[in-house]
């Protein structure tokens, strides 16, 4: 419980001056490693650590995308903009509520879909493939008499590709062949146990024959018996060529990786990739929340929430990583800046950040100039910029406020409102509040919070005006609102990172997410009547 409520609180602050989704994953791995020590499954931290660092975005402007649009509105309406610390009285209120809550009784909400193993982390079964190589134990083994002493490793067989063809669901008595290949379920530290121990090979996702040899990362011609089944953090492979040249040792290590929604591998495969060409790195396993597929790994279309079991250099891991948008979980192996390059960026944000806390420069200006100064001063690649800003955001950004101008100028916004006032509220600005309040946070839990925000704004605006009170309290509303998305892991990238390293399923998020929301509704309604009277 402390350790819960320690990281959650992190994540909060964190999340309340840098994005949320990188605040959730600078703190995934420790809340990984937190629950392999303290053997609980990782979900029960995972969880109250992404609805932590979501209620924490609420305390500032600059914490979350709804806060920032939400005071953009209100500089349109003819008022000033809401200062860096507006949020505060409300969010901070909200989030510390809502965080004692999750560290409380979080754990006691969140269903545990997998028990802990010994020796890594919860993160449910990877899918490989292992080749059986000529002189292996298993040649000529029965398909049965493998998956009953796989059992014994907590490890079995799911299907079977022989001459390029899966058979999903394998006779038991076939007689395995050399070159068939064995598609196993097992979790990553058993992996190496089961292909040492039965003498077969890792077959790693890349299609071209020569991929291997045009990146130098070529396993070194051995017996079954002595070649290492899976590398470690110290394995080294050779680089080999022709037989009179010498032998290069490289440092090739295992990195488990998380996919990060809207990272450039949603919808493509290994094959696609050319992840040996490119970055010198492999792809041995794939898990995706415990589901089983029938396409070859090589094929395997990734999805956000997915975990990769990836081998390579630390330095190509890294930049692989970095490139598309994943996280690390099981090692830490990315290579930190050196000091004073990351002194540099410290002070870059904290200026920008001083900037728009103290008004001398509108938010949008002190943080555009943040990250030119990081451009200038090359803490982030000038090549990386384009691929940090999340494009999809954008451009749904710019479709929908569009649509939420046409709403206030054609009048439909002031139509909707007066539906919500008269059929719902009745004429009582309380009640128009609560349920601008409960509808902005129902919506966030289907679209983009950023969205949710950008057409609620008109609709708070034009209940306002009907009611003839303050706008502040409405336009409040909707930051607390968009910033509550607890029920499903679409309604924010935070609950759908967690998909996979938790082993949840859709309906898991509702459990904790939906007592967390009438929470936020029991403590921000009285609050935002208190801290912005109608």
């Amino acid at each position: 419980m402390v350790t819960i409520g320690i990281l959650t609180c992190i994540g909060a602050v964190l999340s309340g001056f840098m994005n949320n989704v990188g605040a959730l994953a600078l703190l995934m791995p420790v809340a990984l490693r937190a629950a392999t020590r303290l053997q609980i499954p990782a979900g029960r931290i995972l969880m109250p650590l992404s609805f932590g660092s979501i209620l924490g975005g609420m305390t500032t402007l600059i914490g979350t995308p709804p806060n920032l649009i939400v005071s953009a509105y209100r500089g349109e309406a003819g008022l000033d903009t809401f200062g860096m610390f507006d949020f505060t009285p409300v969010g901070a209120g909200v989030a510390a509520v809502g965080v004692t809550f999750v560290a409380l009784l979080g754990r006691l909400l969140v269903p545990a879909r997998r028990e802990v193993g010994a020796g890594t982390f919860d993160i449910g079964a990877y899918l490989t493939e292992a080749r059986i190589p000529r002189g292996s134990r298993v040649v000529g083994m029965m398909l049965r008499d493998l998956e009953a002493a796989f059992e014994s490793l907590d490890a079995q067989v799911v299907g079977l590709i022989r001459n390029e063809v899966r058979v999903p669901a394998p006779n038991p008595y076939r007689a395995l062949q050399v070159d068939d290949i064995l598609v196993i379920e097992a979790e990553a530290d058993v992996l190496a146990s089961v292909i040492a121990r039965w003498g077969m090979v890792l077959e790693e996702a890349h299609t071209l024959p020569d991929a291997v040899a045009s990146t130098g990362m070529v396993e070194r011609p051995a017996d079954a018996r002595d070649r290492p089944a899976v590398p470690s953090a110290t394995t080294a492979d050779a680089q080999s060529g022709d037989d009179d040249e010498d032998e290069v040792v490289a440092e090739v290590v295992l990195m488990e990786l998380v996919v990060r929604p809207g990272s450039p591998l949603e919808d493509r495969s290994a094959r696609d990739l050319l992840l040996r060409t490119r970055f010198g790195v492999s792809l041995l396993a794939v898990s995706r929340n415990g589901r089983q597929t029938i396409k070859r790994l090589r094929a395997f279309d990734f999805r956000a929430g997915d975990l990769l079991l990836m081998r390579g250099p630390p330095d190509a891991l890294a930049e692989f990583a970095s490139q598309y948008g994943c996280v690390p979980l099981a090692q830490r192996d990315l290579r930190i800046p050196d000091p004073g390059q990351a002194g540099i960026a410290v002070a870059i944000m904290a200026v920008a950040i001083g900037g728009a806390a103290f008004g001398l420069l509108p938010a949008a200006i002190a943080f555009a100039g943040g990250v030119f100064a990081s451009m200038l001063f090359r803490t982030v690649p000038p090549r990386m910029v384009y691929e940090a800003i999340d494009w999809p955001v954008i451009v749904l950004l710019a479709a929908l406020i569009p649509v939420a101008g046409a709403l206030e100028t054609t009048g439909a916004a002031a139509v909707i409102a007066r539906g919500l006032l008269g059929w719902v509220a009745g004429g009582n600005a309380v009640i128009a509040l609560a349920v601008v309040l409960v509808v902005t946070m129902t919506l966030s839990d289907l679209i983009n919070n950023a969205a949710t925000a950008a057409v609620m704004c008109p609709i708070a605006l034009g209940a306002a005006a009907g009611l003839g009170v303050s706008p502040d309290p409405f336009l409040m509303a909707v930051a607390v609102g968009a910033s509550c998305a607890f029920l499903t892991p679409i309604g924010h990238q935070n609950n759908t990172l967690i998909l996979g390293p938790g082993g949840f399923r859709f309906g898991d998020y509702w459990r904790l997410g939906l007592p967390v929301q009438l929470l936020v509704i029991l403590v921000g309604l009285p609050l935002l009547l208190r801290v912005w009277p109608l």
